[in-house]
């Protein structure tokens, strides 16, 4: 406002119109205006922008503490399974182990009253027999003494002391003999040559001596005979024990095994016999549809592909191979046709690349027009009309210089999103 307007308005004069001062004031309101307008967009994309980041984080944080939290659970579940898995492997094993221990107590136990057994049996068996031997020779003795009764030769009375124990005294040896692991038969011949004398004597005596008797005098002879012989056998048994000599059942229940063992042995060879059977049969068959097959493929490409075959056969009958292996048929395509793959042709190479070729062009060509990516993030020009002035009629035809405003603004989508990175870039 000038100084005369403002001299006419302190006289009482009414003041003039001033446009100039009118548009200031009315685009310094509008910049103010504006400038609140971009302040309060700003804030509320700002404002924005933070909740969206909060919600983004508070989402972040909660896939994050549901993650971790079901870890945890997987992990709390896989250490109960690892538990429980360890225990029935603990349960397990101590069972086995129980098992185990109580088979080994049984079989202790099974052993132990065997042995008991064989212990009483023995037992029974050596007092057997030498009670035997003992009420054989009070039967035999007096029937001896009474044979050899002479008053004028009083010396005869130590004679049944002789004989009877000349068979005692060789079954002592007997005995020494087995626990020795001495020869035993010697022994043995002298118990039943002493035995035999003995009862002679007592069965003749019965015979001549009316005094005696013959009953008296067999029963001594039996007595005399059946004593030795009764410790013989235990002698016998205990000797075979010592030397490990197998018993009859024994000797049975291994022939019984080995017929066991015999006939598992055979079958087991039948069922071999029978395997490498069907082993052969099939492999007989593999080789005859192997055969029909290569027979086909052969008469297939030499119908299919005749020069390429004619080279793949030459190439086979130099090399001494009995038909065309799949190399030698590669090394004649490549040869006839230049392709190192076979079944490609040189046709068909050319046309598989011209057609990739076309391809590439389609591909990495720029679109244009409406589906152009270029400005895509600002919204559509209206088309400007061709009858429409130049607008730069005043210049010349020069384009006149840019300035902030000219362009159309980007759309509020774009800001916002421009907001955003760059919050986060700041924030980072």
């Amino acid at each position: 406002m000038s100084t005369a307007s403002a001299e006419k308005r302190l006289n009482g004069h009414a003041p003039g119109f001033d446009a100039v001062a009118l548009a200031k004031a009315e685009a310094i309101r509008m910049d103010a205006a504006a400038k609140a307008e971009a302040q309060r967009i700003e804030a509320e994309a700002r404002a924005d922008a933070e909740k969206i980041l909060a919600a983004e984080k508070a989402e972040k944080e909660r896939i994050a503490n549901e993650r971790a939290a079901m870890r945890l659970e997987k992990e709390k579940a896989d250490h109960v399974a690892h538990l429980a898995k360890k225990a029935a492997e603990a349960a397990k094993a101590k069972s086995e182990r129980e098992k185990v221990e109580q088979e080994n107590e049984e079989q202790a136990e099974r052993e132990a009253q065997q042995l008991a057994e064989q212990e009483r049996s023995e037992r029974w068996w050596k007092w057997g027999a030498r009670g035997i031997y003992a009420v054989g020779l009070i039967i035999a003795a007096p029937v001896q003494f009474m044979h050899f009764w002479d008053r004028e030769r009083p010396f005869l009375i130590a004679a049944p002391a002789l004989l009877e124990g000349l068979a005692l005294v060789l079954a002592f040896g007997a005995a020494w003999a087995v626990a020795h692991r001495r020869d035993v038969a010697p022994y043995r011949v002298g118990i039943m040559l002493g035995a035999l004398i003995a009862a002679g004597i007592n069965l003749y005596g019965g015979l001549s001596d009316p005094a005696i008797g013959f009953n008296a005098g067999l029963i001594g002879a039996i007595a005399s005979l059946g004593g030795p012989i009764v410790l013989m056998a235990y002698e016998h048994g205990i000797a075979q024990q010592a030397d490990g000599i197998p018993s009859r059942r024994e000797r049975r229940a291994a022939i019984r095994a080995k017929k066991q063992a015999d006939a598992a042995r055979e079958k087991a060879q039948a069922e071999k016999r029978e395997a490498e059977a069907a082993a052969a049969a099939a492999k007989d068959l593999a080789e005859s549809r192997a055969r029909e097959e290569q027979k086909r493929r052969d008469a297939d490409r030499e119908q299919g592909h005749p020069k390429v075959w004619d080279l793949a056969d030459s190439l086979r009958s130099a090399r001494g191979s009995q038909y065309v292996t799949e190399q030698i048929w590669a090394e004649a395509w490549h040869r006839v046709t230049g392709c190192k793959t076979v079944g490609i042709t040189l046709d068909l190479e050319a046309a598989t690349r011209a057609q990739q070729a076309r391809m590439k062009a389609v591909t990495e060509m720029p679109i244009e027009g409406d589906f152009s990516l270029v400005d895509s993030h600002r919204p559509q020009r209206a088309k400007r009309d061709p009858e429409a002035p130049d607008g730069r009629r005043r210049n010349g035809g020069t384009p006149p210089r840019r300035t902030p405003g000219d362009s159309l603004p980007a759309s509020s989508l774009a800001r916002t999103q421009a907001r955003i990175e760059r919050i986060s870039e700041k924030k980072d």
